[in-house]
């Protein structure tokens, strides 16, 4: 396959649709819309990451603040949250290239640390974090709930490892 150029950016309203990624994602549309909500009142950010011919290669989102202050308190540490990479794109630097430039973000913000929930089950994911510095901390009993956009609300329980990274600012040459 040939390089492909990427791109990180920030989403935008015209790109909602793009995260349900053809259909397969549409039950969160209106938590999409929410955290959508959130990002314009600066609580959260949404990234997605694309290229030409690609509108939507992976996503990620970020917690700034949170009740859960051990997840996201404003300042210090963020809470990373459904990052996904296409599954016909897995594999070729597309999520180091995403979750880089969210984390040199956060610094430029004033975070110290990021951390992020890892379904106990997704051993690759848990491997693609420890790869770029984070590490277990702990574990989270993966619980909660979304509406669907038929008003029918879910209850969910995924199990996950918490983990965490010391964000470094980027030494000058």
């Amino acid at each position: 396959m040939q390089a492909i150029e990427i791109q990180v950016r920030q989403v935008q309203a015209v790109d909602l649709s793009l995260l349900e990624w053809g259909g397969e994602l549409s039950h969160y549309r209106l938590l999409f819309r929410q955290i959508f909500e959130q990002s314009r009142q600066h609580r959260t950010l949404m990234w997605l990451a694309c290229s030409k011919g690609y509108p939507i290669l992976g996503q990620v989102f970020v917690q700034l603040i949170s009740a859960r202050l051990e997840l996201a308190d404003g300042s210090f540490r963020a809470h990373l949250f459904s990052f996904r990479i296409i599954p016909e794109m897995r594999s070729l630097g597309i999520g180091s290239i995403l979750l880089h430039k969210v984390e040199q973000d956060l610094v430029h913000r004033g975070f110290q640390r990021s951390c992020l929930n890892v379904v106990r089950t997704n051993i690759r994911g848990r491997a693609f974090y420890a790869r770029h510095g984070y590490e277990v901390t702990g574990e989270d009993p993966g619980i909660w709930r979304y509406q669907d956009p038929e008003g029918i609300w879910h209850d969910m329980e995924e199990p996950a490892w918490r983990m965490e990274k010391a964000l470094t600012i980027p030494s000058r040459k």
